[in-house]
């Protein structure tokens, strides 16, 4: 099967479960071209896993301060670089088109007269679930940004809903838990305000991610530059992360059993959601601010939640190979009945 496959890049989150559908998509003997659309095509890293890929600018959010500027990107949204890339994408010849709420592929495959399946967790949002910070310009982003004609939406939960668990990797739990080790991964927010902000809390190690070029003259900080193999190291043996409200790290989070404080973007009904489910379901806690207080509190708290999810990827691919028959609730409930949710002391 030949398939074209799209993929936001704006975040690192969907280009994490692209991988990992990528794994899947390949061992099936798929032949697959990823498109990567959002940021400088200098701005991605560790792609070996994606044989043939192409990046384009795309559609992306402007974003300062840890608040989406909804004016500024609509000034710099290039829409005749955006229509030049849609009409020059050529999809006729593939098998299947797939969407990762990225527009380009989305868009082509409109002019084309292909159908698109959307995979990920905005496909979740068109069912009902939690949500708030809902405006006409987020719930119009959410239709128009990167339409398709099936959605599988991607959550922590199934909320009684017609959708899947998250698509992560399962790697092996780590055989002990470093307390005082905590990743840091605020991509939003100025770092020197990142940096103050951590900077009293020195009975902890912080591994702070960053695409700044740092160095920390604190010792119980660590700044580093991003990289999924430095990251997975420390991700695995840390208690916990202090991160934006994304889906996918929250996913890995869960999965791994690692405490989660999240920061939500501001006037993000993505993120807000986000967090709000996680308050919610009791995954994880939430401050909407650098707030000193409830990160002292959930610095010391050992409790944490593991959740364990199936291979979605697995699944989504079997199903595409089966034909993509209406997904049932009966099958549904069976992928549902596999995740097992745990409280743990750290």
């Amino acid at each position: 099967m030949k398939i074209f496959y799209g993929v936001q890049g704006t975040g690192n989150g969907h280009i994490t479960r692209a991988r990992v559908m990528a794994k899947e998509l390949y061992y099936a003997g798929a032949d697959v071209t990823f498109l990567f659309t959002g940021k400088d095509t200098a701005h991605y890293f560790d792609m070996e896993i994606f044989q043939r890929y192409l990046a384009k600018s795309g559609l992306t959010f402007s974003l300062h301060k840890g608040q989406v500027q909804y004016i500024k990107t609509a000034v710099q949204a290039k829409p005749i670089q955006f229509y030049k890339d849609v009409t020059a994408l050529d999809l006729t010849d593939y098998d299947l088109i797939i969407s990762d709420f990225e527009p380009v592929t989305a868009w082509a495959a409109k002019r084309c007269h292909k159908p698109v399946l959307g995979i990920g967790h905005q496909y979740a949002f068109n069912y009902d679930i939690p949500k708030t910070g809902a405006d006409p310009i987020a719930n119009t982003v959410m239709k128009y940004f990167a339409p398709v004609d099936v959605g599988i939406g991607l959550h922590w939960h199934h909320f009684n809903q017609p959708i899947l668990p998250p698509i992560i990797e399962t790697p092996e739990p780590a055989a002990s838990i470093n307390k005082k080790k905590i990743i840091v991964y605020l991509p939003f927010e100025e770092h020197q305000a990142v940096m103050k902000f951590l900077k009293p809390f020195v009975d902890f190690d912080f591994h702070v991610y960053t695409s700044a070029n740092e160095i920390s003259r604190l010792r119980h900080i660590q700044c580093k530059p991003l990289s999924r193999d430095g990251f997975r190291r420390d991700f695995y043996d840390c208690a916990g992360i202090i991160t934006s409200a994304g889906f996918e790290l929250a996913s890995e989070a869960l999965q791994a059993g690692k405490k989660i404080l999240a920061k939500p973007l501001h006037s993000q009904m993505e993120q807000l959601s986000n967090a709000f489910a996680l308050q919610q379901l009791n995954f994880g806690q939430t401050m909407f601010e650098l707030d000193s207080k409830i990160v002292a509190a959930w610095l010391y708290d050992d409790h944490a939640v593991q959740v364990s999810y199936p291979n979605v990827a697995q699944l989504i691919v079997q199903w595409i190979g089966a034909g993509m028959p209406t997904m049932t609730a009966d099958f549904i409930a069976s992928v549902w009945s596999n995740v097992k949710v745990s409280q743990i002391q750290q």
